[in-house]
């Protein structure tokens, strides 16, 4: 049995539930006044080639020093930045990235991210896509979960999957797995609730590939087992 995008938001919602992503610490925020939007587009960047919990960790450090806002991050020591995120590896770069990120939103938007988010998708991708160190995956992800555009985003984890299962897309392809999941969602869903099936989607796909489709797969217990072309060929070799 072949499966397509709707039927397997469906399946992996039944099997793990809400995935309640991006997860942030709102009381920070309503303390602080500062904006959580700015805090997921620091954790896109930091999230680049490493785990989640290092990023935490990081983030749990800006938190610490106040520089979760546009204007704190840009006017920091640059030193103070790597140390804090130092535990998301590649911290020489990515402090140079953040603080290129703040100092870009300062300058062109006032550090204000309602105005830089109120372009439409297309001209918001572009510009993100234009940035230093911002490629297709961090610049969807601050779409989809900072500024609620409805984007699919692509991961080592979807490419994986849409390998295994496999979909009929190029799964090497970034554009082709977005264009695909995004075409079949459409077909679906309403474009106000396509922001949360993206949303979901996307976490779910990334909590099946951390804990069944890891690189070394554990296929026997994992629930897309019986739709899954790759699993079935792994039981019969078994």
């Amino acid at each position: 049995m072949k499966i397509n995008p709707v039927g397997l938001y469906t399946h992996l919602c039944k099997s793990f539930g809400p995935q309640h992503w991006w997860p942030m610490d709102h009381s920070h925020h309503e303390q602080n006044n500062t904006d959580p939007r700015f805090e997921v587009m620091i954790g896109a960047i930091l999230t680049q080639n490493t785990a989640w919990t290092n990023v935490e960790k990081a983030i749990k450090q800006l938190k610490k020093h106040h520089l979760l806002s546009v204007q704190a991050l840009k006017d920091a020591d640059t030193e103070l930045v790597k140390t804090c995120i130092r535990s998301s590896g590649y911290f020489n770069q990515k402090a140079k990235r953040l603080q290129y990120l703040s100092n870009y939103l300062a300058e062109r938007y006032d550090g204000d991210l309602d105005q830089f988010f109120l372009q439409s998708t297309d001209r918001l991708r572009k510009e993100l896509l234009s940035l230093h160190g911002i490629g297709p995956e961090t610049a969807d992800s601050m779409l989809l979960y900072a500024a609620k555009k409805p984007v699919f985003v692509v991961d080592t984890y979807t490419k994986r999957l849409s390998k295994r299962l496999p979909l009929p897309v190029n799964a090497a392809s970034y554009d082709d797995i977005q264009h695909y999941v995004e075409h079949e969602l459409k077909k679906e869903y309403s474009t106000h609730e396509l922001v949360q099936v993206y949303n979901e989607l996307h976490a779910l796909i990334v909590n099946l590939g951390k804990y069944y489709c890891k690189p070394k797969p554990i296929c026997p217990n994992c629930p897309l087992l019986s739709l899954c072309h790759f699993g079935q060929q792994q039981e019969k070799e078994v």
